[in-house]
């Protein structure tokens, strides 16, 4: 079974800020979008869910923090806040592997000699994203997105 192509957004969840990336139809490219300045999880949900419409898309990736020893408080807040999130948008929403994408997005503006935007969170966004894409070509599947948890 190919899996369904469309825009999708990716986000980096962090305590302040909620990096915004968002990938082309033909998933191809994945590129920063916004940061978003966390406020109740009600307003984060709507501006996530309004970039969603603005952009048509038809996914979300939530980067969500794996480290070697298992699950850590971070991982199970990420995952909550994505199962709430999943509840708030008429969007699947899936989780991804985020490890040193916020590293990665400096090393790759540093590459490129861009200047270092005062936060990194969108194009951390983007890398998860890109991950995300590049890890299901048309031929695979997507993985089974989360269920909705209300609040």
């Amino acid at each position: 079974m190919s899996a369904a192509r469309g825009v999708l957004l990716g986000l980096d969840h962090g305590e302040r800020v909620i990096g915004v990336a968002c990938c082309d139809a033909s998933w191809l490219i994945a590129r920063p979008l916004a940061v978003i300045q966390r406020s109740t999880r009600a307003a984060d949900f709507a501006k996530i869910a309004a970039l969603a419409a603005q952009q048509r898309a038809v996914g979300v990736v939530v980067g969500l923090p794996i480290l070697p020893e298992g699950e850590t408080a971070q991982s199970r807040t990420v995952r909550r806040w994505a199962s709430r999130l999943a509840a708030a948008v008429p969007l699947p929403v899936y989780l991804w592997d985020e490890s040193y994408s916020s590293a990665e997005a400096q090393e790759i503006l540093s590459d490129l000699g861009a200047p270092q935007p005062e936060r990194v969170d969108a194009h951390a966004a983007a890398v998860i994203l890109w991950r995300f894409i590049a890890a299901h070509p048309p031929e695979r599947a997507l993985p089974v997105p989360l269920r909705a948890q209300s609040g």
